[in-house]
Order: C-alpha cells, then structure tokens, then sequence
C-alpha cells in the first residue's frame, strides 16, 4: 500500500501545475483517499504548500503563517467564515513571497459556514489581482454541496470524484482475490484489519457513524436521525431487493410516511452509502412512482452488518447471491457516478432485469447469475421485446466472469 497511488494522484498533479484558472474540487465519501491522494500530488508537484483542515481542533499550517490568531470552532463543530479568510489570505501572503506560486488545500470545506460565498469572494478577488494562489478544496458530502456549488461558483471549479474503491483498486493496493473484495468491499482504511471483529468494528465505527453524524445530520436537517439509521441498515439487509415505500414502512419504527423514506434515501446516495435505483422507462412519471432496488455502494457495510463470517457468508449460497448481486450494482454505480453512466432496474408483470444502463443512445439490460448454472432468461427476452433496441449482458453463470466484468467501469459494458 505504502507505494500504492490512487489513479486520480496524476490529474491533481496536472491541475495543481496549470495556471490557477479554476478551483479545484475534490469530492467523495469518506475513506476513499482524498486527502493521501491529494497530499501525495502535493509532493509530486514540487510547489509550496499548506493544507488545512476544517475538522481539525489545530492547525499547524495555520498557525506556521504567523498570522497571530487562533484557529475558531463554533458550538457545533463547524468553522466560521472568518477562519477560512484568515487562511486563505495567509496563504496569499505565501504565494506573493513565491516566484513559482503557493497551493492551498483545506480539507472538510462542508464544516465551514457559508463557505461557498466565502470562496467566490476570495477567488474573484484573486483572479482580478492575478494572483498564482492554486487552491483545492476537499469535501466529503460532494451531493450535499452541490446547492452551494450551483449558486455561487458556478464555471469557477473543476471537480474530481472519488468513489470506493474498485476491485483492481483492492487488488493492487492489498493483493485483495475476488472473493474477499465481494465480502469485504472496498474500503482501503479497512483493508489491514485481519481479525474479523476489529474489522467490523472499523466499518461501524469509522466508516457508517461518521458518514451518518457529519455528513448527514451535522449538515442538513434530518427531523428523525433514529430513522435514517433505520433506512440505511434496512438497505444493506435488502441489498439487491426492490423494496416498495409501503413495505419499508411496515419493517420500520416510527417511520412517518413515504416521503420522509424517499428523501432519507436520497440522503445516504448522496454521501455514498446506499443507492434506491428507479425503474427504466420511457416515462419520466413512471419512474418516479417505481419502488426502489436498493443497493449498497460498498459491500463492506453488508458483511460488517451481518451475523456471518466470510467463511459463512461464502457457504450459505442464498446471502453469497445477494452480496455478489450487490457487489455488481456498486460497481456499476460507483463508476458510473464518474463516466456519467445511468443506473437503472426494470420490473415487468411477471419477470425482471437486474440492472439496466443508459449512456447517450446505449441501452444495455444485465442480469446477474451467481450460480454455476445459467436460469431462466424470460425477463431479458421480455426487456428486448419492449426495447427492441437494447442489448444483453450476463454476469457470471456462463456469462462474462465476475473478475472481468469488474475490471472494466459501466461506461465500457453500456457502450459493448
């Protein structure tokens, strides 16, 4: 792991060497490798820097720029405005004294109020003086902010996501066989942990809580956060499973009404935890009174929420079918967050498709198989009766191996 580089380490390099032209945004779910992947472009880029840290109680960057002021939390946590204008004109400070220029990062950018006004200012202000400042901006809640993004630096920012990690990420990275990947997921801060219990411990502790608590209910209003924990742990027992609203209500406590459902799932798709895939069709009304497939976006919450063992989880075929079936659709979904790849299902009368991908004209229908035998195709023939233009792709079973179709994101198998 120690020489592993996270493949968007070479585009920050590109970036952070251009003129600063445009902000850069490095978004994703926690414990994908921002801030290493970020610290190491910062090494290879061989400029002066200083990155920060919004969630941090001291910074030491900050105070190395002799600014003569400390560093302020509010009540809750969250920085204000004015510590995010101390930085940033201590880092310009920096970049006058450089005759190559300065980058600076701050880190957890969401914890800062009114952070998004704050960086317009400040950009525009350098832009105007001509400033060589570079500045990266990390956060952790990339769909959280985008009503930020959208009202003020709109065509100031180029974003870069990072998503979980895939499963050549895991191999290469912690010699991860395929297996293990659909088990434990792809969580690189997880990967080290041997002993099965520490390792679920990790996953609750460090990777489901503080996505829960920081990047959801630190952020945005949640009236019921018991519920929302509901949700999440309902979807990662579900994964694979289309799940109507109604249905959820009935496993749920306390669980108000559909609407409340619908938009605490949207919550946990936004920071990376679970997915509620809509129905394909050619009718935007009928999509969105589809009941949701909900899926994982990383398998690890499903066997670090589990009863089973790997050993277990691997013998008991019906579970091993629902993760393998899960570990398929957090592929599909992870990558296709990045290459603009459409994830869908479809559900007829009396038969269904797995997943379905939508990339411009490209219509692809997949159905997964974990077994060794190939069964019943009827709700693929039934998906290319009523989309004639279509094609098909089978998953495991006799067609294309698990290995091979994870090597390859969805942008590749919904352009085959």
């Amino acid at each position: 792991m120690a020489d592993y580089r996270h493949p968007n380490v070479a585009e920050l390099v590109k970036r952070l060497r251009e003129e600063p032209r445009f902000l850069v945004l490095v978004t994703g779910p926690r414990q994908t490798g921002k801030t290493t992947a970020v610290r190491q472009a910062l090494e290879a880029v061989e400029l002066p820097s200083m990155y920060v840290a919004a969630d941090e109680p001291e910074d030491s960057a900050f105070q190395s720029l002799r600014d003569g002021v400390s560093p302020r939390l509010s009540p809750l946590g969250r920085r204000d405005a004015r510590w995010l204008y101390r930085i940033w004109q201590g880092a310009r400070r920096e970049a006058l004294r450089s005759d190559t220029g300065f980058v600076l990062v701050v880190d957890e950018i969401q914890l800062v109020s009114g952070w998004a006004r704050t960086v317009k200012g400040l950009w525009d202000q350098d832009r105007h003086s001509g400033s060589r400042l570079r500045v990266a901006i990390l956060g952790s809640a990339p769909f959280l902010m985008q009503k930020d993004l959208g009202e003020s630096l709109v065509g100031r920012f180029e974003s870069l996501q990072f998503t979980h990690w895939s499963y050549p990420q895991m191999r290469d990275a912690f010699g991860y066989d395929l297996e293990r990947y659909v088990y434990f997921g792809g969580s690189p801060g997880a990967a080290p942990f041997r002993d099965p219990v520490r390792w679920r411990r990790y996953v609750r502790t460090a990777l489901v809580e503080p996505v829960i608590q920081r990047d959801v209910l630190d952020i945005t209003r949640v009236d019921k956060p018991a519920l929302l924990r509901q949700v999440f742990e309902c979807g990662v027992r579900y994964s694979g499973q289309i799940l109507s609203f109604n249905k959820m209500l009935g496993r749920l406590q306390d669980a108000g009404n559909t609407t409340t459902l619908a938009r605490y799932l949207e919550l946990l798709q936004t920071v990376g935890m679970l997915a509620g895939l809509q129905k394909y069709s050619t009718s935007v009304i009928q999509t969105r009174k589809s009941s949701p497939k909900l899926n994982v976006l990383n398998t690890a919450y499903v066997g670090a929420l589990s009863d089973r063992t790997f050993a277990q989880a691997r013998a008991d075929r019906t579970f091993w079918g629902h993760l393998f079936e899960s570990a398929v659709g957090a592929h599909l979904l992870n990558t296709g967050l990045i290459d603009e790849t459409r994830v869908h299902y479809w559900k007829g009368r009396t038969s269904e498709v797995d997943f379905v991908l939508e990339r411009g004209h490209h219509l692809v229908a997949v159905e997964v198989k974990s077994g060794r035998q190939l069964r019943s195709a009827r709700g693929l023939a039934e998906f290319m009766r009523r989309f004639p233009q279509a094609k098909t792709l089978v998953v495991g079973a006799t067609g294309i191996p698990l290995f091979d179709f994870l090597n390859a994101p969805a942008s590749y198998w919904a352009e085959q």
